[in-house]
């Protein structure tokens, strides 16, 4: 077997014809600043390779239901192994998947519960159970002797137009009485049912009394009624009319509740045997939220706090008349509304009149009547179904949110799911709890007898991927979170976790910063499990920026020394002495100390005034109140799954985008924010694509693109043929390119090979018409403008201030090296994100907006990191305040206060630690932070003098 992958010729995006030799069954690590080629070479060259052979290895009709594969462009590759890759991407936005459904840990709990589940009435809550002839005679027998009852066999609620058959095949049968409708009559002197209706038929068998000896009658009735009934007998004691039923199936004796068989697919929340009935396996329902009608229970009737359209009227006869029954007025704080108000004003009066003012009369003779009060939810409810208006709907929607089901409170399934449980828990109770209590209960399990055989092998299962997740860092995750509410790096730990377990030999694992949302006490417990990955004999190609990483890989490759066109290039390759001694390498001047990012000598005390949350409890947090001050640069740490994304994503960031954007967004559990009237706008920063399509660019998304098209217009040659603005775009009729529609390329099906994308005969790739592109600007058409990189353009643009200043923005975010009509589908999240700063950077400065951020370091590497650093600096001194969720360390130190979380993950999370500035938290004996930021607050210390 070979030693080595062996690249030759890699010309793949920006990669310069590279060679390279990797060795297998080792660790590692390719590195390198954001935009330098490390995905091309991973992802885009290595794993499309192995994918595409391990295709065509196939045969045709097997390829037929698979997905395609581009060849990348390279020579050859020798030594290459099957490729998995595990990138940062989110599992899936479908609302039904979720963490047990992803890992297909929930498949195993569903045949764990569906074989040795205990089913208990969803009604009566006792257990139920199937009944042999020989325990109903035993049950029968505990009664006091001389009791009487009778046994009916239930045949069905009969079709219509089916009793007369069953009624002549019951006297044919010999069988004298019936039941019909709960009263028994002779068969003989049954007159005709009404064939329009449905009716309950039992056969009388047998009217016994308990004795002593003697069961014999008793069981051949029994099993007479069990052959005319399929699995059901129905006992009548004399006297009290009380009825009993027994079921050869699951069946509660007290209420008749029957259970059909258990199967695996009955607990599933995606399938109609299983799902709640309300929300068909959701767990909440889109409906009018109380909380988005009255945001703010300090406010009252006089102060608008009920925003409803319709409903903001003080003057509204209602009220007044609500007020004079439930005791409150017009000045009256939401918040002191007793529980029987409020839902009169929100629920209606039920029926219940009230003597209202009629406005229909004159003043003078001011009449009441009486009439119920419907509530503004119901009457919002009601005018949404009948509207035929669609403005009056968004009117409405606004004032929707997605609240938990009424029915099964959010656990997905049906009632008579719920109430199937394993040593006492039900199957959504046991997905609600952590990893690691999730463990403990497995192994604290304790089955005897057949039970423990069937389960052995299932728990086994379950067992082992609970236990990669835990491996990786995801002990605090629960299996019943929402796959969609995950981060990248949770994602692929996740996948990561599945691979482990499958155990495969032999493979190529490709990983894109599994170390994303990890924190530094947590890294070594990741190394560990992709150490493991190589033990088995894979090799392990890790893209990563994380120090600890670098220095535990067997073998690095740096790829630069810049970005896109200034990159794609082997800077240096080998172990972590052979980078640190490579002058050119940047990474190697970070990880040796001779290039540093600087702690700051003072800290900013910010404007005075705080941002408070008040009562947080989403998630895990322990009902903690948080002050955020105001101007300054605010960094929440605290280890992974200790509340940050609850705090910040969940309550601060919807909560405000609701107050200040008037967004659709319904926050987390808390009581109140307090300080939101400082701030005019609140803007979330993330990695999420700057476009779902190859139309969406850097010179569309920032509005460059509007300014260049409005540019050519001016030109003589535009004015003389009456070209307007919209002749120089790509995305509408005139302009473009009809043949590729102004895509630039001509998809062409190849069946059983991969599509195959060339440009197109026409306009050559460059999207436009000829009689576009006869237009020039300074000797360049708009394709010319749009294939320049921000860099070129900036030199370009030099005496256009305002499309000067745009592309140097892009510039300043480090995105020089970007085309100005990439494709966004091109771009990285670090890309896309630091597009949307630059964004940012262009809007006229309020210094009253909060920007928040979550790990914003993502996919950067540290000379990266250094630039964003002085981007977050220079929107804080414009006296906004920036908000972020980080781990690592160099953004830390750079903040003005830190609000650490913790202590643990999960339930053990929830609770602030410390907070103050980093050399406060440093000096926090309890925070895990803290000691990691003190080690490097020292270096730093130490690297100065």
């Amino acid at each position: 077997m070979q030693k080595f992958i062996t690249v030759h010729g890699a010309r793949e995006n920006n990669l310069k014809n590279i060679d390279l030799q990797i060795p297998r069954d080792q660790f590692i690590v390719f590195t390198g600043v954001s935009g330098s080629g490390k995905s091309s070479l991973a992802f885009d060259t290595l794993h499309s390779e192995g994918q595409m052979r391990y295709v065509e290895s196939l045969s045709s009709y097997a390829r037929l239901f698979l997905g395609n594969v581009n060849k990348p462009d390279v020579d050859s590759i020798d030594g290459l192994s099957p490729a998995i890759s595990i990138e940062q991407k989110t599992t899936s936005s479908n609302p039904r998947s979720t963490v047990g459904t992803v890992t297909e840990i929930y498949d195993y709990l569903r045949l764990l519960w569906a074989r040795i589940g205990v089913p208990h009435c969803p009604t009566c809550n006792i257990e139920i159970s199937r009944q042999s002839v020989d325990q109903i005679v035993d049950h029968i027998k505990q009664w006091p002797e001389g009791t009487k009852y009778t046994v009916l066999a239930p045949i069905v609620k009969e079709q219509e137009g089916e009793h007369r058959e069953v009624l002549q095949q019951a006297k044919n049968n010999g069988f004298v009485r019936v039941r019909i409708n709960g009263e028994i009559v002779r068969l003989d002197e049954v007159e005709n049912l009404d064939k329009s209706k449905k009716h309950s038929i039992e056969i009388v068998l047998d009217r016994l009394s308990v004795q002593e000896k003697d069961d014999q009658r008793l069981v051949d009735s029994l099993e007479i009624a069990f052959s005319l009934s399929g699995d059901t007998v129905l006992i009548q004691k004399t006297g009290n009319y009380e009825e009993l039923i027994f079921s050869q199936n699951f069946a509660c004796h007290q209420c008749g509740f029957v259970l059909p068989e258990l199967t695996p697919r009955m607990f599933s929340f995606n399938n109609q045997y299983g799902a709640c009935n309300i929300c068909t396996g959701l767990g909440f329902h889109l409906k009018i939220d109380p909380r988005r009608v009255i945001p703010d229970l300090r406010c009252s009737i006089n102060t608008n706090g009920i925003i409803a359209n319709g409903w903001n009227n003080v003057h509204n006869n209602y009220y007044k008349a609500l007020g004079s029954k439930y005791g409150f007025d017009f000045d009256t704080p939401f918040g002191q509304f007793t529980e029987a108000a409020m839902d009169a004003l929100l629920f209606g009066t039920h029926g219940e009149d009230l003597e209202v003012e009629d406005n229909h009369v004159d003043r003078q003779e001011h009449q009441v009547i009486n009439k119920p009060f419907e509530g503004i939810i119901n009457n919002l409810d009601r005018r949404y179904r009948e509207t035929q208006s669609e403005a009056m709907r968004k009117e409405i929607e606004s004032y929707m949110s997605d609240l938990e089901c009424p029915s099964c409170r959010g656990d997905r399934l049906n009632p008579m799911i719920l109430s199937v449980t394993v040593e006492g828990w039900s199957i959504s109770e046991f997905c609600k709890h952590s990893v690691t209590e999730a463990l403990e209960f497995i192994t604290d399990m304790s089955l005897n007898g057949p039970k423990a055989f069937i389960a052995e092998s299932i728990l086994h299962e379950i067992k082992g991927r609970l236990d990669f997740l835990k491996d990786v860092g995801l002990e605090y995750i629960t299996l019943a979170r929402t796959s969609s509410t995950l981060s990248g790096g949770e994602n692929q730990r996740i996948r990561l976790a599945t691979q482990i377990g499958a155990g495969l030999t032999d493979v190529l694992y490709i990983l894109d910063e599994p170390s994303i949302g990890l924190h530094q006490r947590d890294n070594e417990r990741l190394l560990s499990a992709l150490k493991n990955l190589c033990k088995l004999g894979n090799t392990l190609i890790v893209v990563e920026h994380d120090e600890e990483t670098i220095r535990n890989a067997d073998w690095i490759v740096d790829i630069g020394p810049g970005a896109g066109i200034n990159g794609g290039e082997i800077i240096a390759q080998g172990k972590l002495k052979n980078i640190l001694e490579e002058p050119r390498s940047i990474t190697g001047q970070y990880l040796s100390g001779s290039r540093r990012i600087p702690t700051p000598t003072e800290r900013r005390g910010g404007s005075g005034q705080f941002l408070t949350i008040l009562g947080a409890e989403e998630n895990n947090l322990k009902g903690i109140d948080v002050s955020i001050p105001l101007g300054t640069l605010t960094c929440l740490t605290g280890v992974s799954g200790s509340g940050k994304s609850s705090l910040v994503n969940e309550i601060l960031y919807k909560s405000l985008a609701s107050k200040l954007n008037r967004a659709r967004t319904q926050a987390g559990k808390h009581q109140h924010i307090e300080g939101v009237q400082y701030l005019n706008k609140i803007i979330n920063i993330d990695q999420s694509p700057i476009g779902r399509t190859p139309r969406s660019n850097p010179a569309t998304y920032t509005g460059l693109f509007d300014n260049i098209r409005s540019l050519f217009a001016l030109t003589n040659e535009a004015k003389v043929r009456a070209y307007g603005a919209g002749r120089f775009s790509f995305n509408i009729k005139g302009g473009r390119c009809e043949a590729c529609t102004g895509d630039g390329v001509m998809r062409i099906e190849m069946h059983f090979l991969p599509d195959v994308y060339i440009p197109c005969d026409v306009c050559k790739g460059k999207r436009y018409n000829r009689e576009t592109l006869q237009v020039n600007y300074k000797g360049k058409s708009i394709a010319d403008i749009l294939d320049l990189t921000a860099d070129e353009a900036e030199v370009f643009f030099t005496n256009v201030p305002k499309l000067r200043k745009k592309v140097e923005a892009l510039c300043k975010v480090g995105l020089g090296y970007i085309k100005l009509g990439q494709s966004s589908t091109t771009l990285s999240g670090g890309e896309a994100q630091r597009i949307k700063l630059a964004t940012e950077l262009l809007k006229p400065a309020t210094g009253s907006t909060i920007y928040v951020m979550d790990e914003p370091t993502t996919g950067l590497h540290t000379a990266d990191v250094h630039q964003l650093i002085n981007i977050l600096h220079e929107l804080v001194d414009g006296g906004n305040t920036v908000v972020v969720i980080e781990h690592n360390l160099e953004l830390i130190k750079n903040a003005d206060y830190i609000i650490d979380l913790g202590p643990e993950g999960g339930m053990n999370g929830g609770n602030i630690i410390c907070a103050g500035t980093p050399e406060q938290v440093s000096d926090c004996e309890n925070s895990f932070t803290g000691k990691f930021l003190k080690d490097l607050l020292v270096q730093d210390r130490t690297a100065e003098v």
